[in-house]
């Protein structure tokens, strides 16, 4: 299992040599994302990345050994996965209860909303993952890796589903399906949205993006289905006509 360090480091904490390393590092990430984002992963070089960065090719291989690997990996855990822990410690911590339906409705509105202000902040690391992402299905190590860190994520959204049903808030419903469902349609919204960004002139227009008002979608769709209110029936033609 792969654990991944949640909090970024706290500068005040860190002497000034350690300081400024991390701003190196972070860089040549930004760099990284930058050519990456450019000229696709297999087209990117080390020395167009370091000559972006503005550092020696042999300053980026001491920081990243593993080279382009190495580079997509970290942009992959830092700008993204890391972000997904935080949005789901934040609002579906072991200690909030989820003991009404009111309850679970509100924590999981919040979940969705950290997610989708999470990926509104790094746009362009999603757009790289989306069109980058199809090269891990041909590789068996970088898929079980992707599973791998995505597992403690979903392992908490999970146990938040799983709290929530023992309450009584949701219904009896196996829990890792009902959280892969929670977690999919977002996933949705936003590759919709990276997919636009890509190419604006052959995807048909999307609303912009805006976290709360598509959380407020996300979860009336989940918490209430796509069918109007059973009074609004008395009007509408028999299913059997």
């Amino acid at each position: 299992m792969v654990h991944l360090q949640v909090t970024s480091p706290d500068d005040a904490l860190l002497s000034r040599r350690d300081r400024e390393r991390l701003a190196r590092r972070l860089a040549m990430l930004d760099a990284a994302l930058a050519v990456f984002g450019e000229k696709g992963f297999e087209g990117a070089t080390l020395d167009e990345i370091a000559e972006r960065a503005e550092f020696g090719k042999g300053t980026l291989y001491n920081y990243f050994p593993g080279g382009k690997d190495e580079l997509y990996r970290s942009l992959f855990e830092e700008r993204v996965v890391r972000g997904l822990y935080e949005v789901v410690e934040r609002t579906l911590p072991e200690a909030r209860s989820l003991a009404t339906r009111a309850e679970a409705r509100e924590a999981f509105r919040d979940f969705v909303v950290g997610l989708l202000e999470h990926f509104d902040a790094h746009r362009s690391a999603l757009r790289l993952f989306m069109a980058e992402g199809p090269r891990a299905f041909h590789d068996p190590e970088r898929m079980r890796h992707v599973i791998e860190l995505f597992a403690g994520f979903t392992e908490a959204v999970t146990r938040a589903v799983e709290r929530a049903i023992e309450a009584g808030a949701l219904r009896p419903l196996p829990a890792l399906p009902v959280a892969h469902l929670l977690i999919g349609n977002v996933r949705g919204v936003l590759m919709a949205h990276a997919a636009t960004d890509c190419a604006p002139d052959h995807v048909s227009s999307l609303p912009e993006l805006v976290p709360a008002e598509t959380a407020d979608l996300i979860t009336t769709v989940l918490f209430d289905g796509l069918l109007a209110p059973a009074s609004s029936d008395a009007g509408a033609p028999s299913p059997d006509a």
